[in-house]
């Protein structure tokens, strides 16, 4: 049975932090749902009603596209191994983008990955928990390297034309306002 709660727990928390990977949510009245995995140790959690993700560098950029446009997004963790839980973050999305106030104090909280580009920051309205039954066990195995080394290898004036180039806008023609 689901539960809402209107601020994460001190066991949500725990639970957040144990988890390998998460996912984004987020759309606008028209146009696609997005819908993307996330992992390599990018989320943080800056209060019980605040949490923050590192967004890195890659082909899209629909989250900040529908945060620009509409504001609302949903966070999910789900427990791939011990007792089975979803945990669903509902709010609303803001970007902090390099060079912007807080980026650097919020950055901190986040080991150094190359190709960092914004940080996406979710002010909590509702946490939901359902059972996750149904959802099968996995071992981890670890992260993978490739974006990361991608990155690297594209370095930063490289990074910067890639998001003028792939970047600018959604796959629906949205603005994402990243301007390198």
């Amino acid at each position: 049975m689901a539960k809402f709660y209107a601020a994460l727990t001190d066991e949500q928390m725990d639970f957040i932090r144990a988890q390998k990977m998460f996912f984004t949510a987020s759309a606008t009245a028209e146009g696609r749902i997005n819908l993307s995995p996330k992992g390599l140790q990018t989320f943080c959690i800056l209060s019980p009603t605040r949490v923050a993700y590192l967004d890195l560098t890659g082909s899209g950029i629909e989250t900040a596209a529908h945060i620009l446009a509409d504001g609302r997004l949903t966070l999910m963790f789900c427990a791939l191994d011990g007792a089975p839980l979803i945990l669903r973050l509902y709010g609303h999305g803001s970007l902090i983008r390099p060079g912007q106030a807080d980026w650097e104090n919020l950055y901190r909280g986040f080991p150094p990955i190359p190709g960092a580009r914004q940080i996406v920051v979710l002010d909590i309205e509702s946490v939901q928990t359902s059972c996750g039954f149904s959802i099968p066990r996995f071992e981890y195995n670890g992260e993978r390297d490739e974006l990361i080394d991608w990155a690297v290898k594209k370095g930063d004036a490289g990074l910067r034309q890639y998001r003028v180039e792939k970047n600018q806008l959604s796959i629906d023609g949205l603005p994402s306002g990243l301007v390198d």
